[in-house]
C-alpha cells in the first residue's frame, strides 16, 4: 500500500463511517473499480497488512467521535459511576449512560465472534453493492415506517421533545438492546452502521437529530474497542512495512471523521436519510452492473 492509496482510504473511512452509506461497502468497491489490486486481495486475505491499517483507521474514528462529543462523554461516565455508586438511575446522563452499555453488548459480542469471518466472506465489490442496495432500502423503510400512526402512537406515550418527538432518555432498555441488534447487521459490506441504528431510533419515535446523536454515541466505543483488540496485528507481523502509511490513513481518517460528524449533526437537525438512501440505491445498481455484468 502507498502513501496516497492510504490517505484516500482513509479519507473514505472518515466519511462513510458516520455518513449512512457504509464505510466497509465503499472500502470493497472503490478499490476494486481504481484497480487496487494489492488492497483487494489484501482485504479477502485472512492475515495481511490491512489488518493493521484498518486498526489506525478505527481508532481515529473512534477519537474524532469521543472528541467531538467530549463534554457528553463526561456527563455519561460521571453519571453511570453515579448511578452504580447509589445503585439506582435518576439523572437523564446516568439513563442514557445504561441504554449506551445495553445497546453495545449485542455488536460487541458478535462482532467479537464474527466480525472478521464475515469480511472475509464478503469483501467482494458484487457482495458489497448487493448490500448497499439494501442499505438504501432500509433507511427508505425506516422514513416510510417512521410516518405511521403506530410510531405516533409510541411517542405520545412518552416525553416529548419541543418538536413533538420522542425523548432519547425515554428509551427502553429493551428498546436500546434493539438497536444494538441492528448495529450487528453492519458487519456486512454494504450496511452502514449509522443509518441502521438510525432507522431503529426512528421507529421508536425519537427525531433525526437524537437518532443520530444516539448511533454516534454507540459508534464510539464499537469502534473504539475494534481497533484496540486488533492492535497486535498494528504491533505485529502484518504491520510491518506499512506503519507510515497507517499513520497517514488515520489521519486522514480522524480529520474526515470529526468533519463528518460535526456536519451530520447540523444536518440531522432539519433533515432526513433520504438523499442519503438515493445514493445507496444508485451507487448500489452501478456497482452491481459493473462488477456482476462486466467484470
Amino acid at each position: 500500500m502507498d502513501y496516497a492509496q492510504a490517505i484516500i482510504l482513509g479519507l473514505i473511512q472518515g466519511v462513510t463511517e458516520l455518513f449512512p452509506v457504509s464505510s466497509l461497502g465503499h472500502s470493497v468497491i472503490l478499490p476494486a473499480l481504481f484497480g487496487w489490486t494489492n488492497v483487494v486481495a489484501a482485504q479477502s486475505a485472512r492475515e495481511s497488512f490491512f489488518l493493521a491499517f484498518l486498526v489506525g483507521l478505527h481508532v481515529a474514528t473512534a477519537l474524532a467521535l469521543a472528541f467531538f462529543y467530549r463534554d457528553q462523554w463526561v456527563r455519561i461516565v460521571r453519571g453511570l459511576l453515579r448511578s452504580v455508586r447509589r445503585r439506582q438511575i435518576e439523572t437523564s446522563d446516568e439513563c442514557l449512560g445504561w441504554l449506551l452499555v445495553v445497546a453495545t453488548i449485542p455488536a460487541g459480542l458478535v462482532g467479537l465472534l464474527l466480525e472478521h469471518p464475515l469480511r472475509v466472506l464478503f469483501a467482494t465489490p458484487v457482495a458489497a453493492a448487493a448490500f448497499l442496495v439494501a442499505n438504501g432500502c432500509i433507511l427508505l423503510a425506516g422514513e416510510r415506517v417512521r410516518r405511521r400512526a403506530e410510531v405516533r402512537a409510541v411517542v405520545a406515550a412518552h416525553d416529548q421533545t419541543p418538536s413533538g418527538d420522542r425523548r432519547l432518555d425515554t428509551l427502553q432498555f429493551r428498546e436500546a438492546g434493539a438497536v444494538g441488534v441492528a448495529q450487528v447487521f453492519a458487519l456486512l459490506a454494504g450496511i452502514s452502521r449509522s443509518g441502521i441504528t438510525m432507522v431503529a431510533g426512528l421507529v421508536r419515535g425519537l427525531d433525526h437529530e437524537d437518532a443520530a446523536r444516539f448511533s454516534f454515541l454507540l459508534a464510539t466505543p464499537i469502534i473504539l474497542a475494534a481497533g484496540v483488540y486488533k492492535l497486535p496485528d498494528l504491533i505485529g507481523p502484518n504491520g510491518d512495512g506499512v506503519l507510515g502509511q497507517v499513520l497517514a490513513g488515520s489521519i486522514a481518517a480522524g480529520i474526515a471523521a470529526y468533519a463528518s460528524v460535526r456536519f451530520l449533526s447540523r444536518y440531522f437537525t432539519r433533515r432526513t436519510l433520504t438523499p442519503f438512501a438515493v445514493y445507496s440505491l444508485i451507487v448500489g445498481v452501478l456497482a452491481l452492473l459493473r462488477f456482476g455484468l462486466w467484470p
